[in-house]
């Protein structure tokens, strides 16, 4: 099954969390439609990306990137590559690459989010999903990062602090997070969810 066709499967299973969402899930169907490159960074009218957000829900704080070209504190993320076979697979390899840490996990039920924003590329039609780390994770700086940094976000200076460098997209993307883990999900023994569980 190619990339294409599995991104579309992964969204028409997904279940929005609201209305707004599930609009936006219906535009990325139909941009899909409309484009067979469209999972690809060659597609100039847009294309479908994904990303995670690295969060370790012990310690109630997310580790964000400053990216080294947009300068700005985003979670990891980025383009499909030919050797992803879901969304998920992409999220996951992008979070684990960028973050340095070893024995990240999706949390299950399928994206987090999703969240359409222009770059200096295209628009990117973002996919978005959450990377458990373990207890001892530990970080490390890629090529595509000028730091990367723990933020806390369980209480209200921790979001006070976050909230200082991270912009709406990031914010709405933690708040959907810890949604998702109050839910009180089982995150189970295994490994990464697959992108289809939502």
């Amino acid at each position: 099954m190619s990339l294409h066709t599995e991104a579309a499967r992964s969204l028409k299973e997904w279940t929005a969390p609201s209305e707004e969402q599930d609009a936006l899930r219906q535009a990325y169907l139909d941009h899909l439609l409309a484009h067979r490159d469209g999972m690809w960074k060659a597609c100039a009218e847009g294309h479908l990306t994904a990303s995670a957000l690295v969060v370790d829900p012990v310690g109630e704080r997310v580790l964000l990137t400053l990216h080294r070209k947009l300068e700005m504190w985003l979670q990891m993320g980025g383009h499909c590559e030919p050797e992803d076979d879901s969304l998920a697979a992409a999220a996951l390899r992008e979070a684990t690459e960028e973050s340095g840490v070893v024995g990240l996990r999706l949390l299950p039920g399928g994206p987090v989010r999703l969240d359409r924003h222009s770059t200096p590329c295209a628009v990117h039609l973002d996919v978005q999903y959450a990377a458990l780390a373990p207890p001892d994770a530990a970080e490390r700086i890629s090529e595509e990062s000028l730091d990367l940094r723990w933020y806390g976000y369980g209480d209200a200076a921790g979001w006070a602090r976050l909230a200082e460098v991270a912009d709406g997209s990031v914010l709405r993307l933690v708040s959907a997070t810890r949604s998702r883990l109050a839910a009180g999900r089982p995150l189970g023994p295994g490994g990464p969810a697959r992108d289809g569980d939502g």
